[in-house]
């Protein structure tokens, strides 16, 4: 039985970052200041504080400003507009982040679209979805973005290629469709209510699952030679009694026999989401300043 290639997230994410940093080096020496990372925390949850302290830690380990706010779960709306309006405003800051979920009280889409869209490196808000889709310069969502660097490492030019996003979120989904056609790839949009999605599946040269469900996309659903990413971080009971593991969307343990490559969940996708995150502040900063993106992002 042939074995598929485990694609390493973790070192790619790794080099991304030095070469961030490399970038931040020369920003540093031609504006005689750093780029600038604010990120909006509002509430308590754990898995966003830890992942909001990450994001932290690696900002200035890039050699960037890392700016934090954090605000009680009960804030109202218009507060927190207020600050996403004195960050817009604030000359030291060139990429503005409001982790999600939000609590239910406040209207995500509004706090999106008050951001600057030259702050945007989440890259959700509808000027940068736009750009996007239209094939503009812009700032693009990190996790497709990431994906997306890590199927040109492995395979180079995509173009001809038959892909599937199993998946249709703002998040990920949808952007991750617009950058394999920009790819020159055949794109296939698939979720959970495709009509014989194995089938749709086993087309493809390229599968992307993004739908956010544990091990849906099984083994024998993937062409033999293609090469899968895999987006989902889903928590299932674990064999031991009381505690839980991370799995992605699809069953790798089945897939692996037919794959020519693979991410694995936890490893794969997940540390090139920080990664493109600190890249697309470079970026945004280099855009504020009139400097062209140092070559290699």
């Amino acid at each position: 039985m042939t074995i598929g290639k485990i694609i390493d997230g973790k070192a790619f994410a790794a080099d991304l970052r030095e070469r961030v940093a490399e970038g931040v080096v020369q920003f540093v020496a031609a504006q005689g200041r750093k780029p600038g990372l604010a990120v909006v925390l509002v509430g308590e949850d754990p898995a966003s504080a830890v992942y909001v302290r990450n994001k932290g830690k690696m900002t200035a380990a890039a050699g960037m400003e890392s700016f934090e706010f954090r605000r009680p779960a009960n804030i109202g709306q218009d507060e927190l507009l207020e600050l996403v309006e004195e960050l817009n405003g604030d000359p030291r800051v060139d990429g503005i982040l409001v982790q999600l979920p939000l609590p239910a009280h406040i209207d995500e889409q509004a706090v999106i679209s008050a951001i600057d869209p030259a702050k945007d490196v989440d890259g959700f808000h509808v000027v940068n979805s736009g750009k996007l889709a239209v094939g503009q310069d812009g700032l693009v969502p990190c996790t497709p973005l990431g994906c997306l660097m890590l199927l040109k490492e492995e395979l180079g030019d995509l173009s001809g290629m038959e892909a599937v996003v199993v998946g249709r979120s703002n998040i990920v989904g949808k952007p991750m469709a617009q950058l394999l056609l920009g790819e020159n790839c055949t794109v296939t949009v698939a979720h959970s209510r495709t009509h014989d999605l194995a089938s749709v599946v086993h087309r493809a040269d390229i599968v992307v699952a993004a739908v956010g469900r544990p091990e849906m996309v099984k083994g024998e659903w993937i062409k033999p030679g293609a090469i899968v990413v895999d987006v989902g971080i889903n928590r299932v009971p674990s064999e031991e009694e009381g505690k839980s593991r991370i799995v992605g969307d699809v069953a790798t343990a089945e897939a692996i026999s037919h794959v020519r490559a693979i991410t694995p969940v936890p490893g794969g996708v997940g540390p090139m989401t920080i990664a493109v995150l600190l890249r697309n502040t470079l970026v945004a900063a280099c855009m504020r300043a009139g400097m062209d993106t140092p070559e290699g992002l």
